[in-house]
């Protein structure tokens, strides 16, 4: 199994290697094109969006700048609208649920570390899937830590940082992101 492979599958992978080199490269290039596409210019903007995430439902729509790490491994969903300013490191994957609204700053961040110092000077890390459910609001700069499972219809607060799963039809807010009150 290639890094690439590895990357994609959650397991611990070498970030040096040429394949995940060529897929970054592949990404800055697409994602220079994207930040400079005028919203207002449909079809442009359209052909630079897919060419940066090419699995994305047609009407999901992201306010430049944007900034991911490959583009590839996000999913987006029906009717999704990702604010502007916002990075997504998704070695990982990250899938985002239909009519989703992402605010402007938010981080997703799938990237895991080794615990260990010594292990941390390697160039070595895994990616832990972060899953965002349909119906969902994450206000301005949430940050999203790997491994994290929001569930549908969950709203979570401004500023927030969620750090551990959130089940459907609840409000979140604080740092660390903490149930407030269920929604339904």
């Amino acid at each position: 199994m290639n890094e690439l492979n590895k990357m994609l599958a959650g397991e611990w992978y070498d970030f040096t290697t040429p394949e995940l080199q060529e897929s970054l490269r592949q990404r800055r290039c697409n994602q220079a094109r994207f930040n400079a596409v005028s919203f207002d210019d449909t079809e442009a903007y359209d052909k630079a969006l897919s060419a940066l995430i090419p699995r994305r439902h047609p009407s999901a729509r992201i306010m430049p700048p944007f900034y991911c790490d490959h583009g590839h491994p996000i999913r987006l969903g029906k009717g999704v609208f990702i604010n502007a300013g916002c990075t997504f490191l998704d070695g990982g994957g990250i899938t985002i649920g239909d009519h989703t609204l992402i605010g402007p700053g938010c981080q997703l961040l799938t990237p895991q570390h080794p615990l260990d110092y010594e292990e941390r000077r390697r160039p070595v890390e895994r990616g832990l899937r972060i899953e965002i459910g349909a119906d969902c609001w994450l206000g301005g700069n949430v940050t999203v830590c790997p491994g994290v499972t929001i569930g549908s219809r969950t709203i979570v607060g401004a500023g927030s940082v969620v750090v551990h799963d959130l089940p459907d039809d609840v409000l979140a807010a604080g740092n660390p992101a903490v149930v407030k009150r269920k929604l339904r």
